[in-house]
C-alpha cells in the first residue's frame, strides 16, 4: 500500500512543515513516497528532508517554473508504479491518520474508479488550525471566461455518513486515486491558473473516474498566503521576462475555452469512457449557455452517474446442456427460450432468448450436447446461467440452471 505524494512548491517557506506534518500525522508513514517540485531561490540551499529514498526531487530556479500545472505535469513523471497517487499544495497541515481516512472512503464508495477531491479548511500558519469539518465545492457562478467559479463549503453533515459524497468538482489541492490515474488523465503542462480544476475533473469523468468529496475531515489549506510570493506576481516584464504570467495565463484561458467549446477527445482531453454532455447532465451544468440546474446552485449532491463504458466489460459464456435434462415440449414444440445471465446475487444482468429457428437449429446440431453461446455486456460478471422454454401455447416449462463456467472476454 504505497502512496505517490505529489508537491508542487513555488518559493513556498511552508514546504518542509508541510511534508513534515504529512508525515507525522499518517497512520503508515514509510509507505509515502514524495515528488517534489522545488521552485527556489538561486541563493536557497536545499533543505536536509529533500534528500533521502523516499524524496524524489525535481530543482527548479524560480525564473524557469512555467506555473503550477507544468510543475504538476513534471511530477506526475517521477510516478514510480505506487498503489495510489496524492497531488498536493505546499502549505497544508494534516488530520491524524489522514491516509487510513482517505483508504477507508476510497473503498467505501464501491467505484471501480474513485476520485476523492475537496478543499482543505483554511488556517492561519501563524494560529492554532480551527477545528476540522468535511468540506465540499459548492458552484457559484460562472466566470466571463467561461469557466464555472466555486467555493470551499464546511459540511459537518458528511462526517455521519457512511460513505463520501458524490462530487461535480474537483480540487488540484487535494485530490487522492488509484495509482493508474496518472496514466488515465496526465497533466496538461500548457495550463495555467483557471480552468486548471474543471478542465482536470471534466477529463477525469470522461475517463471514467467517479469523483467525491471525502465523509470525514482530511486537511486545512493555508488562507491567505501573506508571506510565499506568488508566481504570477514575480513573472512580469519587469523582471525581466519575455513570456510574462499573463501571456501564459491568457494562452491558457484560450485553451480551455476551445476544451469546452469543443469538446475534444484525446490524450489531454475528454476521454472516451464518458461523453462531455454525459458530465453536464451529471453535474447539472450547461457551459456554452454558462447554465446551472437548481441542484447545482444549491449544492445537492448529483444522482449516481452512469457506468463508464470502459467499466462494462463482454463476457463470452458458453451453455451446454444434455437433451435428457429437456422434456419433449421443450425440445419439439417450443416458441422460444428464455435464455439469462444473473449474477452472484441471482440478479438478471442480461437476457438474450433463443427464438424458434435457433432453438431447432441448435438442437439438430447437437451431438449429444445442446450449445447456446452469448456474449453479455454487464460490470458484473455473470455467475449463473438459466434456461427456460415456452411452448407454443405461451406456457412455461420446466427452468434449467446452472452455474458460468470460464469466462473469456
Amino acid at each position: 500500500m504505497t502512496i505517490f505524494v505529489s508537491i508542487a512548491a513555488y518559493r513556498d517557506r511552508d514546504l518542509i512543515p508541510t511534508i513534515e506534518d504529512c508525515i507525522a500525522r499518517a497512520r503508515w508513514p514509510g509507505e509515502l513516497r514524495f515528488g517534489v517540485c522545488w521552485q527556489h531561490d538561486a541563493d536557497e540551499v536545499r533543505p536536509p528532508r529533500l534528500a533521502g529514498k523516499r524524496m524524489r526531487l525535481i530543482d527548479v530556479p524560480w525564473r524557469e517554473s512555467q506555473g503550477a500545472c507544468w510543475a504538476r505535469a513534471e511530477l506526475m513523471k517521477l510516478y514510480d508504479g505506487e498503489d495510489y497517487f496524492l497531488q498536493l499544495d505546499s502549505h497544508h497541515r494534516f488530520e491524524q491518520d489522514w491516509d487510513a481516512l482517505l483508504l477507508a472512503d476510497l473503498e467505501a464508495s464501491s467505484a471501480a474508479r474513485p476520485l476523492l477531491t475537496t478543499y482543505g479548511t483554511p488556517f492561519d500558519p501563524a494560529l492554532a488550525p480551527p477545528p476540522g469539518q468535511p468540506t465540499d465545492i459548492l458552484f457559484c457562478n460562472f466566470r466571463p471566461d467561461g469557466t464555472p467559479s466555486v467555493m470551499c463549503r464546511l459540511r459537518p453533515d458528511l462526517a455521519g455518513q457512511r460513505r463520501p459524497a458524490r462530487a461535480r468538482f474537483l480540487s488540484a489541492h487535494l485530490l487522492f486515486a488509484p495509482g493508474r490515474f496518472i496514466t488515465d488523465v496526465p497533466y496538461d503542462p500548457e495550463l495555467y491558473f483557471h480552468g486548471e480544476e474543471i478542465t482536470l475533473a471534466i477529463r477525469a469523468f470522461t475517463h471514467g473516474y467517479d469523483l467525491f468529496h471525502p465523509s470525514r475531515h482530511i486537511l486545512w489549506h493555508q488562507e491567505p498566503r501573506r508571506v510565499t510570493p506568488l508566481h504570477w506576481d514575480d513573472h512580469v516584464a519587469e523582471q525581466g521576462f519575455r513570456r510574462t504570467a499573463a501571456e501564459r495565463d491568457a494562452a491558457s484561458l484560450a485553451k480551455v475555452g476551445r476544451f469546452l467549446r469543443e469538446q475534444p477527445v484525446g490524450a489531454l482531453a475528454c476521454g472516451p469512457d464518458r461523453s462531455f454532455g454525459e458530465y453536464e447532465a451529471y453535474a447539472g451544468l450547461r457551459f456554452l449557455r454558462r447554465q446551472a440546474d437548481a441542484a447545482a446552485r444549491r449544492g445537492i449532491e448529483p444522482a449516481p452517474a452512469a457506468p463508464p463504458r470502459a467499466a462494462l466489460r463482454t463476457w463470452r459464456v458458453r451453455i451446454g446442456l444434455d437433451r435428457a435434462q429437456l422434456s419433449p415440449a421443450a425440445l419439439q414444440d417450443a416458441r422460444f427460450w428464455y435464455v439469462g445471465m444473473h449474477d452472484e446475487n441471482d440478479v438478471e444482468i442480461a437476457r438474450a432468448d433463443a427464438d424458434h429457428g435457433e432453438v431447432r437449429r441448435s438442437i439438430a446440431a447437437a451431438n449429444g450436447e445442446i450449445v447456446i453461446e452469448r456474449e453479455c455486456v454487464s460490470v458484473r460478471p455473470p455467475a449463473r446461467w438459466t434456461i427456460w422454454p415456452v411452448d407454443r401455447h405461451g406456457r412455461w416449462l420446466e427452468r434449467l440452471s446452472g452455474p458460468v463456467a470460464g469466462l473469456p472476454a
